[in-house]
């Protein structure tokens, strides 16, 4: 017995919507629970004489399997202002007489419960006659006082935040160092993408610093990736090689353009890098991405460097130079960082079938660490023989 169901029969029993669900319940425990009252047995779903007798008899009658009785509580609906949530339920109905009358109601609904109802009004767009609600709150948003809009950005519903934020950009209600640091803080790649283009694009000359130094120490790749391209814009294309050795793939290939539209190669200043008391574990990955092979002699040596991340990345690099080798990267089996042992174990899987199954099997050994002996399982399958032992 679900929970939807268990609190739709409480309500057909007598008790309000209010107590059975909860004063803050979610748009998802309303949507469930219209579902439920459906699959009630017949003798609990109430007479007709008793729809406007209560918030609960009205509530079950308003998710009535009959579209009739349905249409007919509508009219009684207003008596019970807690109930709006099942108003918008049936301006989605299937049913059109149904879907109409509970239009017309909504219509004359206050902007106030209708924002108090986003989640569930955006929730219920995924319906096929899900629209009308959203249209009406996007509507009001868009048209009304800018407070409603700004109360939506910190709403729980990520959705509801979503197009908080979207109508607050196309309104222009947000300057571009606050969208610079909702996209740096926030864990949601829409709303990184959103609020960084819109900072960018809205960013005024002398806000060049104060936005983009924001972007480009931004934790999400995509928010820094987004910080290093706009350098072309302002110009700043100096500004650019501090990221080409950044960690992320993506922020490393914007950073290659910038420098490239400033008029330098990006290619020496890797080679510079890698060759040198290397700091930054993301140029050894860089040189692979935009080297030939005849940098693989530079990133060798940087397989067995004392910093684990440029070790990992060294690998990542010979990938990217289709120079790794079987006799090269093998050693690192046996490394006490498990970061590398996998990042090996990823270049070796082609190259499996070369290693002798007892050089394997020793290393699957119930006394090797944990990384070895995955990497050992994954390459005696790759190479085609058992997973364990002989």
């Amino acid at each position: 017995m679900n929970d939807a169901w268990t609190t739709a029969r409480r309500v057909a029993a007598g008790l309000s919507p209010h107590e059975a669900l909860g004063s803050t319940a979610s748009a998802q425990s309303w949507a469930a629970f219209d579902h439920a009252v459906r699959d009630l047995p017949p003798y609990e779903l109430g007479s007709r004489p008793g729809w406007a007798r209560s918030a609960s008899t009205t509530a079950v009658a308003l998710c009535h399997p009959d579209g009739r009785v349905r249409e007919a509580a509508l009219d009684h609906v207003s008596r019970y202002p807690a109930l709006l949530p099942l108003l918008l339920v049936r301006c989605a109905d299937w049913a059109a007489p149904v879907r109409d009358r509970a239009r017309t109601l909504l219509a004359r609904t206050p902007t106030a419960g209708l924002l108090a109802q986003a989640p569930l009004i955006l929730l219920l767009d995924r319906r096929r006659q899900g629209e009308f609600a959203v249209d009406l709150l996007d509507r009001v948003l868009r048209e009304g006082p800018a407070g409603p809009v700004h109360t939506l950005l910190a709403s729980e519903d990520r959705a509801t935040r979503r197009l908080a934020h979207r109508i607050a950009v196309d309104r222009a209600l947000l300057p571009p160092a606050r969208l610079a640091r909702i996209a740096a803080r926030s864990g949601d790649a829409t709303l990184q993408d959103l609020c960084a283009n819109a900072a960018i694009a809205s960013m005024r000359e002398e806000e060049y610093g104060q936005v983009l130094d924001v972007l480009l120490t931004a934790r999400a790749p995509r928010v820094r990736a987004a910080g290093v391209t706009a350098l072309r814009r302002t110009g700043r294309y100096d500004g650019a090689r501090a990221h080409l050795a950044d960690r992320s793939s993506v922020v490393r290939a914007c950073a290659r353009y910038v420098v490239r539209q400033g008029g330098d190669d990006p290619l020496p200043l890797y080679r510079a890098l890698c060759g040198g008391e290397i700091t930054e574990p993301g140029a050894a990955a860089g040189l692979g991405e935009c080297g030939d092979r005849s940098d693989a002699g530079t990133l060798w040596p940087l397989v067995r460097h004392p910093v684990p991340a440029v070790r990992v990345q060294a690998v990542t690099g010979l990938r990217a130079l289709d120079a790794v080798t079987r006799d090269g990267l093998a050693p690192l089996l046996d490394d006490p960082s498990p970061p590398v042992v996998r990042a090996a174990t990823r270049a070796l899987l082609p190259h499996a079938a070369g290693f002798p199954r007892e050089w394997l099997d020793a290393r699957h050994a119930p006394d090797r660490p944990r990384a070895t002996r995955v990497a050992a399982q994954r390459l005696l399958r790759a190479a085609g023989y058992a997973a364990f032992p002989r």
